[in-house]
């Protein structure tokens, strides 16, 4: 039986959402003890530069302390990387090219578990504003839509609330707009993947809860092999 792999986490953007991951990964891992659980590795760093405002508003570059993070982990024994924020995904290319090791790609779990769209997407304006959903959907044949501007910003209220207090039920109503608004332009479900997870959601009963596996819950699964 192979010896499963060490994981590292590029975390910190939000602690939230880093916990959030962690806490997946171990409820999807089959362990029957301690010693079955894999070996990780976090390095949550809050004061990575803001991935939004470098992207939309010419704020400092948060690519090298992504850099150094990945070298990091690397250094200290991680086999791969995971990073749970979405909107860093735009330096994706930028922190594989840092290390010898794989770095998983978010965006690519997450689509290839919706099935079938139009989908809606939920995120930041700066993950919208670059089309990182929509240039995966366009590969895999997805329709992704995407709010307009004011309901966007009625997205991007919520994102920041969520990280001021990350409590999802009590912000759930705020986004019945946006989902409605969605709805009617033809998508059949959410994509929800802010604050640092992925979510697919029936527009039926609009919700933070979701059934699509995350990364956090497909390396639990196939046990990082």
């Amino acid at each position: 039986m192979n010896r499963p792999k060490t994981v590292g986490v590029i975390g910190g953007m939000g602690p939230a959402a880093t916990a959030e991951f962690f806490r997946r990964l171990i409820a999807a891992t089959p362990a029957r003890r301690d010693d079955e659980h894999l070996r990780v590795l976090i390095d949550s760093d809050p004061r990575i530069p803001g991935r939004t405002a470098a992207i939309l508003h010419g704020g400092p570059d948060p690519a090298p302390r992504l850099r150094e993070i990945a070298r990091g982990l690397e250094a200290a024994g991680a086999e791969l990387l995971a990073m749970p924020c979405n909107t860093a995904h735009a330096y994706l290319d930028a922190i594989r090219d840092a290390v010898a090791i794989p770095v998983l790609d978010m965006l690519e779990e997450a689509t290839a578990k919706i099935g079938k769209g139009p989908v809606g997407l939920l995120a930041t304006a700066a993950t919208v504003r670059l089309g990182l959903y929509q240039d995966v959907g366009r590969r895999r044949g997805l329709e992704v839509l995407v709010p307009d501007a004011d309901r966007q910003a009625d997205v991007t209220r919520v994102i920041a609330a969520l990280k001021a207090r990350p409590t999802p039920e009590a912000l759930r109503k705020d986004l019945g707009c946006v989902v409605g608004a969605l709805k009617a332009s033809g998508a059949r479900g959410s994509t929800n993947p802010s604050c640092g997870s992925t979510r697919s959601t029936p527009w039926s009963r609009p919700r933070f809860a979701t059934r699509s596996r995350d990364v956090g819950t497909r390396l639990g699964e196939e046990g990082v092999r």
